[in-house]
């Protein structure tokens, strides 16, 4: 059965050949290297983690005697299989604006421009659940798996710091919070950031358009109030800030970007979009859209990282 296609339209006159679509959530963790990409796992990872007495120099003898114990953990990364499978009928567009583009023959093709537009659209649906599903995915709910934010509330491990909803009248004061609670061995890493949900990162910039707003001064950054911001870094006592679009309101997420780990195949198959014409292997008038890809995500030591949740 063919997916569902409804086609609104009042034809008058020639297609402009644009299509527009509503804007995609960008996949910003991976397109802006956010985690560490592990490429080519078939089926599974297993990633190490090494842990050893705090203090490993004694005072010297002259025997050989062991100054600690080294302890071996490891955690696994398995990438889940995912598909999307679309089917039109090409009958559904000979009525419509590009019917020319179709050609004359009742033995036609879909519209190349809205083809065109289709593999594009397909593939940014893709990565925008993809973003989300990296950080609040729940394995149960379909064409998801289990998130880093949901792994890491299961994880007694890992370092929780309780917020409230975050404001740009508090955020100066709740960005603290997670801060604050980042263990000593990490602060000043070159790859730790403060990974924040969207509306973490809006209240944060417009608290330091200052006017008299969280103690800020009157004119903020630079004096020029809420113009200061022209979409370049941010950071927080030191600590680099990633705008994460897939974490949910009010969740900061405080880690190393070699503690976090993307699994999957082959990268290209997550911007790989087949359109399959039907008609010269079944005989019908449809046009199949097939992707298949796989994703997981990981994290190596849970005591590495803070979780900032909202009450």
């Amino acid at each position: 059965m063919a997916t569902t296609t409804d086609i609104t339209t009042t034809f008058s006159g020639t297609f402009a050949n644009d299509y527009i679509a509503a804007a995609l959530l960008s996949g910003a963790t991976l397109n802006n290297g956010g985690i560490t990409i592990k490429p080519n796992v078939k089926y599974k990872e297993v990633i190490k983690k090494v842990a050893t007495d705090s203090n490993v120099i004694k005072d010297a003898s002259c025997d050989f005697t062991d100054t600690a114990t080294i302890t071996l953990t490891e955690r696994i990364l398995q990438p889940e299989e995912f598909q999307v499978n679309l089917e039109l009928c090409k009958k559904d567009f000979r009525s419509d604006y590009e019917s020319a583009e179709m050609g004359m023959s009742v033995y036609d093709n879909l519209p190349p421009t809205f083809a065109d537009f289709l593999v594009a659209h397909v593939a940014g649906l893709v990565a925008e659940k993809t973003e989300n599903t990296i950080w609040k995915g729940v394995n149960a709910n379909a064409g998801e798996f289990d998130g880093l934010v949901t792994k890491m509330t299961a994880d007694a491990t890992v370092l929780d710091v309780v917020g409230t909803s975050v404001t740009a009248a508090n955020v100066i004061t709740e960005m603290g919070k997670a801060v604050d609670a980042i263990p000593s061995a990490l602060y000043g890493k070159e790859d730790l950031y403060l990974y924040v949900s969207q509306n973490v990162a809006r209240a944060y910039v417009r608290a330091l358009g200052g006017f008299a707003a969280a103690g800020l001064g009157a004119n903020g950054v630079n004096a020029e109030g809420t113009q200061w911001w022209n979409n370049g870094a941010l950071s927080f006592d030191g600590v680099k800030i990633f705008v994460a679009n897939g974490l949910a309101d009010n969740f900061m997420v405080a880690a190393e970007k070699s503690n976090l780990f993307f699994g999957t195949g082959l990268l290209s198959d997550h911007n790989e979009v087949k359109v399959l014409d039907m008609g010269d292997l079944d005989g019908s008038q449809n046009v199949r859209v097939i992707m298949r890809f796989t994703s997981g995500v990981e994290y190596g030591i849970g005591s590495d990282i803070v979780l900032y949740t909202p009450a």
